[in-house]
């Protein structure tokens, strides 16, 4: 329960404990994010940096117990787990994100900037069941693409978390897909994965 009565989903709440190290981090993050602002902006970067940054994020997730994402440091971040469309296996994909209080979570498909939409987008219009990985929580949601009002609504709050999406989607030439993903049941608390699979119902909290 937040302030004024509202709901907050646990993986939004502030854990006291952490609040030293968020102080003590807030230099870093104040250089570090324009820095890596203007290198994301970059043609290099957009072939250089799907090949490692990733991996990296990956196995952070795997080493920390899916706790942390080494780009939650300068951006919110979460670990998007789908089937894929052709193969049926399953994919990680980690990425920015917009946490909502309603324990939603705005991501957008942007590719680094490139030509074509990135696979997980396309899976998740083929099968909109997913499972997110956000502060060790493992979360089941379904992906809905955002459209008209509700995309224009939400873009310039995307904008605020990472303002590069502007140049992705001059460099790419396409409009950049917009999903919210939604839980749809009560999550698996930090220690205790799940296998992502077919999921209903409504979230528990």
């Amino acid at each position: 329960m937040g302030r004024h009565g509202i709901v907050v989903a646990p993986w939004n709440v502030r854990r006291r404990w952490t609040a030293p190290f968020r102080w003590l981090a807030l230099p870093f993050v104040a250089v570090a994010r324009p820095v890596f602002q203007r290198m994301a902006c970059t043609r290099l970067f957009a072939l250089v940096g799907p090949a490692f940054v990733p991996r990296l994020d990956r196995a952070v997730h795997r080493l920390s117990g899916g706790r942390l994402l080494m780009s939650r440091s300068l951006v919110p971040t979460l670990l998007l787990v789908t089937v894929g469309h052709r193969t049926g296996r399953e994919r990680r994909a980690p990425m920015t994100c917009l946490p909502e209080p309603d324990g939603s979570f705005l991501v957008v498909g942007s590719n680094w900037g490139r030509e074509s939409h990135p696979h997980w987008s396309i899976s998740l219009l083929r099968r909109p069941q997913a499972t997110v990985s956000y502060r060790g929580y493992q979360i089941p949601v379904v992906a809905r693409l955002l459209e008209g009002a509700e995309r224009a609504e939400a873009w310039p709050r995307l904008l605020r978390v990472w303002p590069v999406y502007d140049r992705y989607t001059l460099r790419s030439g396409r409009r950049l897909r917009v999903f919210r993903l939604e839980p749809c049941r009560a999550p698996v608390e930090p220690g205790r994965l799940r296998v992502p699979g077919q999921v209903h119902g409504r979230p528990a909290w």
